[in-house]
């Protein structure tokens, strides 16, 4: 096996700074969005009679499967839809009770502007999250929610990186803002984690 050789000029520790530096930054930046946006949608998802369908492609895909994630732990009920196989049947796992969450920092996915019209016509609300507030996404929105962050943690600035952390504390946001008006307890939380060490501590909470 033949040897790789580390530049010895490199600083990791530094480098690794530099992210968490550029990041917190990021996040420093989302408490303006924290506006009557964010409470119109915890209001929309609140009074929902179906479920949270959250969508997104790429590195948002991943951030939006997280976030269904979250919601279906504290008491929102959601799940995630792949917005390509959505345009192949899965769209007709969404109905006109429930709510849309659609992530893209450009705001600008095709495969997610191909199924607004169809969501339009099922008068499907929908909740767009993207840094850009003049992208296609947010315009055709009923609720824009916007975390734009100054830069990419990413020295090239194409890497998703701190524009994917915001995206996903945002998601917190919300599904924290929703566990509390709820008043979601530790044994509503131990419900729906019968197994592992959160499920074991829900249930010592609860006691």
């Amino acid at each position: 096996m033949s040897q790789i050789d580390l530049p010895t000029d490199f600083d990791f520790q530094q480098a690794g700074r530099q992210v968490l530096e550029i990041e917190r930054e990021g996040l420093a930046q989302l408490d303006q969005y924290i506006n009557e946006d964010f409470t119109h949608a915890c209001e929309t998802i609140f009074r929902c009679g179906g479920k949270v369908v959250v969508m997104g492609m790429g590195k948002s895909g991943h951030i939006g499967r997280k976030m269904a994630a979250t919601f279906a732990s504290t008491g929102t009920s959601a799940f995630f839809v792949h917005p390509g196989e959505a345009a192949h049947g899965d769209l007709g796992m969404v109905t006109p009770q429930d709510v849309v969450i659609a992530l893209s920092n450009s705001g600008e996915s095709n495969e997610i502007l191909a199924l607004i019209p169809v969501l339009k016509r099922q008068q499907v609300k929908l909740i767009c999250i993207t840094s850009r507030p003049e992208s296609s996404m947010a315009r055709a929105a009923d609720i824009h929610l916007c975390v734009k962050v100054p830069k990419e943690a990413c020295p090239l600035g194409l890497a998703p990186t701190s524009s994917t952390t915001a995206a996903l504390v945002m998601g917190d946001a919300l599904a924290v803002a929703l566990l509390e008006a709820r008043g979601f307890t530790a044994e509503d939380f131990a419900l729906s984690h019968p197994g592992g060490a959160l499920g074991r501590k829900a249930v010592a909470a609860g006691q």
